[in-house]
């Protein structure tokens, strides 16, 4: 599936390392899928990694900011409103590890690349638990960097690949 969607993204015409960013910044995938894609399309690591940290931290600081108000105006609509419920009880079940260890469970959220961590559910767990905004902001980009070191080396191992 994976190769599937690197060649669905490289169809679109648009430069790779205009790719790595906003795959980076995109919920859910973050830079679990934009450091695999970057080395699908031969971008060197020296560019390719510091494209996916940037790209994975540009949504952070918005959504520690304003949160309340986007989920507010998600709320008003039926639809949205049942997704918004959703994506706020998952994120209080992952949250458990930030409420026990605060700031360090806040770095492992972000840090452990896998399926519902990352830099977006860290960003509304820090909102729901009203950690202030520079800790959290520090604590999310600590996160990212160890997360883009592990996805990089098990890259670089071959053990995550879509080529």
């Amino acid at each position: 599936m994976g190769y599937e969607i690197c060649e669905t993204l490289r169809a679109l015409g648009l430069p790779p390392e205009l790719l790595i960013a906003i795959v980076s910044a995109l919920p859910i995938v973050e830079l679990r899928l934009s450091i695999p894609l970057a080395f699908f399309l031969h971008i060197p690591l020296v560019y390719a990694f510091p494209l996916a940290i940037i790209g994975n931290l540009i949504p952070v600081p918005f959504l520690l900011l304003f949160w309340n108000y986007i989920a507010r105006a998600l709320g008003r609509v039926p639809l949205l409103n049942r997704g918004l419920d959703w994506i706020l009880e998952h994120t209080r079940r992952r949250g458990k590890i930030v409420e026990k260890y605060e700031r360090m469970g806040l770095i492992l959220l972000v840090a452990i690349p896998l399926p519902g961590t990352g830099a977006w559910t860290a960003s509304i767990v820090a909102f729901l638990f009203g950690l202030p905004f520079k800790r959290s902001l520090i604590s999310i980009t600590i996160g990212v960097l160890i997360a883009g070191v592990i996805v990089t080396v098990l890259c670089l191992l071959g053990f995550w690949s879509y080529s």
